[in-house]
């Protein structure tokens, strides 16, 4: 069966990725080494992940991520722009601040109000 998408093979990582990976090990305050070891990798693979000169493959870059506590997520490109000011929002926000965007734990109802749906009380 013949395709008309030709298959690519990346001979770097795109740099905002390695950026990214290595912004979030060192919000860990771990080493190159630490973050290896969580993902069984060794340090070596981690600072050629880093600097772009090793593509790893999926289900390593899955175990790296997901060590490093975020995930990799397939986004309409309609919506990349909002999902980018989101991640900015995420890195830039005090501690302090929720964001309007952000889940209420303490609302059961999803109504905000906390009065509930106005049903049986029992």
């Amino acid at each position: 069966m013949n395709s008309h998408i030709k298959p690519v093979r990346m001979d770097r990582l795109p740099e905002t990725i390695s950026r990214e990976l290595k912004a979030a090990r060192l919000r860990r305050s771990w080493s190159q080494t630490e973050a290896g070891k969580h993902a069984g990798l060794p340090q070596t693979h981690i600072s050629g992940i880093e600097t772009g000169r090793i593509v790893p493959r999926f289900d390593t870059l899955l175990d790296l991520v997901r060590v490093l506590g975020m995930d990799l997520v397939l986004v309409p490109q309609s919506l990349v722009p909002a999902v980018n000011a989101l991640v900015r929002d995420s890195h830039t926000r005090k501690t302090d601040e929720r964001p309007l965007y952000a889940a209420d734990d303490d609302d059961d109802d999803g109504g905000g109000d906390g009065g509930g749906d106005g049903g049986d009380a029992s």
